[in-house]
């Protein structure tokens, strides 16, 4: 009896080894996915690129690449080029910029999925770019109010249900003093405020709009009643952070999921490996989640901790 406890014991003793070995080979594995590959990595130029990218670098080096940061890179089309010339290997990029902005198209399918698939069968054909993934997280544009108007309008007709896009209008209509402030990119794009101007069949006078160099700077001029209106990304966490009153959009901006942009040479170099890696960065990171990313950021923590807060927290890296 005892000898065949004695065998018992050993034979449990060695499973608990052995699983103990499979889980240290898995990490190894997973700590060595890139060994050996070499990934550029950029950006564009505003918070949530600066975050995600920077959960990107740490994660990728973690699991044996060797990284180089070129984050900031520019704006989109100058983050593109660089993607389509090689000076960047990845970037993050939103499904309705890719379908409007790079490929040319118009009336992106309102599902996010429908539509990252469709982009990436075109762009993957036509470019050789790859779409890994696709967050939960929509960071669309919208519009915020001056504290003055918010509070103005809460007992008018403007308010009557929701203070809309056609309200917004109506009110610019109404005040020929009103000054919308916006990022560089916004007028000029076949997804910007052209999809408000045909909505409401109100045109923003040039002379009323006020472009900032750095979208970054909207906010606080919006807060501080320079801007009666602002553009803003609607997961950008100044909005909570300065309190500001967001526009109601009925559905007339487009969806904005992100997914991971990589060359098709370089993604078939480790496929699963990608694969793995943007599922893991993604999978957590719902819209509130990326907001509250965001909101550090902008209230002054390093993008470097709030990175690292995020997969350590999910337990991403091996």
């Amino acid at each position: 009896m005892m000898g065949t406890r004695r065998l018992i014991a050993l034979a449990l003793a060695f499973v608990l080894v052995a699983a103990g070995c499979g889980d240290d080979d898995g990490d190894t594995d997973a700590a060595n996915a890139f060994e050996g590959i070499n990934v550029n990595v950029g950006s564009k130029n505003f918070t949530e690129q600066y975050v995600l990218s920077e959960i990107l670098i740490q994660a990728l080096a973690a699991r044996g690449a060797d990284v180089t940061d070129s984050t900031d890179t520019g704006d989109t089309p100058t983050t593109r080029a660089a993607l389509l010339n090689g000076d960047i290997d990845t970037y993050w990029e939103y499904n309705s910029t890719g379908w409007v902005e790079h490929l040319g198209n118009s009336d992106p399918d309102p599902d996010g999925g429908k539509l990252t698939e469709a982009v990436a069968e075109a762009d993957r054909t036509q470019n050789q770019i790859e779409w890994i993934g696709r967050s939960t997280f929509n960071d669309t544009y919208g519009f915020v109010v001056s504290p003055d108007i918010a509070d103005e309008t809460l007992a008018t007709r403007y308010s009557v249900d929701a203070f809309d896009l056609e309200a917004m209008a109506e009110y610019l209509d109404d005040n020929d003093d009103t000054v919308v402030c916006v990022e560089p990119e916004f007028p000029g794009r076949a997804d910007g405020l052209v999809l408000f101007e045909e909505e409401t069949g109100f045109t923003i006078p040039t002379e009323r709009l006020r472009v900032f160099d750095d979208a970054a700077d909207v906010y606080g001029a919006v807060a501080s009643g320079e801007c009666d209106f602002g553009e803003v990304f609607t997961t950008d966490g100044r909005i909570d952070e300065l309190d500001l009153t967001t526009v109601v959009d009925p559905g007339v901006f487009y969806v904005y999921n992100v997914s991971l942009n990589i060359p098709t040479s370089l993604y078939e170099q480790a496929p699963d490996a990608f694969n793995d890696l943007v599922g893991d960065i993604l999978g957590p990171l719902s819209q509130s989640r990326i907001t509250e990313l965001n909101r550090r950021v902008a209230a002054g923590e390093p993008v470097s901790e709030v990175a690292q807060d995020y997969l350590r927290t999910f337990d991403i890296n091996p």
